[in-house]
Order: C-alpha cells, then structure tokens, then sequence
C-alpha cells in the first residue's frame, strides 16, 4: 500500500454518519491539514459567508455523548475538548482547505474528496445490492404461494379416499 492509499484509508475512518450526512470533526480536519483546531476554528469564524448549514454545522449534547461513548473524544473530565465540535460535510472540509491556505491542506482535501467519493460509491453499490435483494424476497414470495399449493395438493392426493357406501347384496328381512 502506497502513502496515497495510507492517507484515504485514514482519512475513511474519520468520515461519521451524523444527521444523516457523512462529515468529519473539526479536530480531525485539523490534523489532516496540519494545524492545531483552533486556528481551523478561527478561519471559518473569519469567513462565514464560506460556509452555509449544508457545509458545516455544530453538534449538539446528545451528538457529542454519541460520539465519546464510542471512544472518539475524550470528556472534558479526562482533558477533553471544552468548545463544541463541528461538523464538516465534503463540500465544507474542501472548502476549509481553502480558507486555511496551506500546501498541506490543499495536498490532503484532495485525499479528502477521494474518501467521500469512496465512500459515495460503496453505498451506491449497497443500494443496488437492497434493490436485487428485495427483488429476490418477491420472487420467493411467489414462489412459496406455489410451493404452499403444490404442498396443499401432495397432501389431498395422500389422504386415502373415502370409502363409498356400500351397498348391501341380498335380501333385506323386514
């Protein structure tokens, strides 16, 4: 593996699922692009015209518990973070490259772009996989209403008919 694929393979890890929208935390973009968080922070605080909600947005409380409970950020009781997380969804982690200006920055959201759109394409292949897989389950469906007729059938031919009344030969005393 090349330092390429090293990079996109980190950079995957680091994409979460949040509100529906795959992003990456303000902390991680940070050190991708090789500055501390704060001046990350700073730049986009600095160019708020850049950055619409649908490029970035804050986490909320509950956002947060989520994510330390799976071991991503410390409490602030263990030496945490203090300010609350951003969120970067593709088009705003590309568009902090820009506003932080660095050789770094602009090499890395090119890795960046590359994961999401790695990413983008997984799930494309998931959803074909849904759409062949429901497809299945119908044809099973009708199938088993065939099966459960056959079955139905196989079962009457088996009972043993019912005997015909007989009738009796002779002569009946009355």
């Amino acid at each position: 593996m090349d330092k390429a694929d090293t990079i996109s393979a980190g950079i995957e890890q680091r994409i979460y699922l949040i509100r529906g929208t795959r992003v990456m935390l303000d902390s991680d973009l940070a050190a991708l692009y090789g500055v501390p968080t704060r001046v990350l922070n700073q730049a986009v605080k600095r160019n708020p015209e850049r950055f619409p909600q649908d490029f970035m947005f804050q986490l909320d409380n509950q956002e947060v518990a989520l994510l330390r409970s799976q071991n991503v950020t410390a409490s602030v009781q263990h030496g945490g973070r203090r300010t609350p997380f951003t969120a970067f969804t593709e088009h705003g982690a590309i568009m902090a490259a820009s506003v932080l200006n660095s050789k770094q920055a602009v090499e890395v959201s090119i890795f960046v772009v590359r994961a999401f759109i790695k990413l983008r394409e997984l799930l494309a292949g998931n959803q074909e996989l849904a759409v062949k897989f429901a497809e299945l389950e119908t044809r099973v469906d009708q199938h088993d209403e065939t099966i459960r007729t056959l079955v139905a059938a196989i079962r009457q031919l088996m009972q043993p008919p019912e005997a015909p009344e007989k009738k009796q030969i002779g002569f009946r005393a009355e």
